[in-house]
């Protein structure tokens, strides 16, 4: 038996997940530029998942062990911030962003009817890959010199993040990075579902 199925995820604005684990193995540990943006930003994400489910069992649909394939569409918003950089003179530089994310993958789960329209489903593992791309801006509240601006194209191209290219730009105004590479990702979990 094969069915539809539809998910979404919406995470609030809040602090990033595992900030200290990305300072000490992403991040240089002289970039105070990043760790400041780090700290004072609040990121918040959306997702919608559509997926196909082929239930390996003899009861049929919504009953037991079922394989997903499935396609996820996610963004990420980095909510503007007002941090400190230090160069010729302190310049306050407002920071905001946008990633967005395709993966697709295949959920292994199995599902259990509660009632007439309620079941318990677990999501064993759902390995994904895929893309994203997106940018961050930086906008000073004044212009930046020529050599202040050198300086801080020097301090972004030496930031290193795995998997992704970064292309970076700077002018008087501030900066931009453009980020694109490879995403991936892990579904997993313990859900009550509506079944119609």
């Amino acid at each position: 038996m094969v069915s539809l199925a539809l998910s979404g995820r919406i995470m609030p604005a809040s602090s990033i997940p595992m900030k200290q684990l990305i300072k000490e193995k992403v991040l240089l540990e002289d970039n105070e530029l990043v760790t400041d943006i780090l700290n004072q930003v609040d990121f918040s994400n959306y997702a919608v998942t559509p997926g196909l489910r082929i239930y390996l069992g003899r009861k049929g649909y919504g009953h037991g062990f079922y394989v997903a394939p499935y396609y996820r569409y996610a963004k990420y918003k980095m909510h503007p911030a007002t941090v400190t950089y230090e160069a010729d003179e302190t310049y306050q530089v407002r920071v905001s962003g946008e990633l967005t994310a395709h993966t697709g993958g295949l959920l292994l789960g199995s599902q259990w009817h509660l009632g007439k329209s309620i079941s318990l489903d677990l999501w064993i593992a759902g390995p994904a890959i895929g893309g994203g791309s997106g940018s961050i801006t930086g906008v000073s509240d004044q212009a930046l010199s020529g050599e202040t601006q050198d300086e801080l194209r020097a301090y972004l191209e030496d930031i290193d993040l795995p998997f992704a290219r970064e292309k970076v730009w700077v002018h008087a105004n501030g900066a931009r990075i453009d980020l694109t590479g490879s995403w991936a990702g892990l579904r997993t979990g313990i859900l009550l579902a509506l079944r119609f």
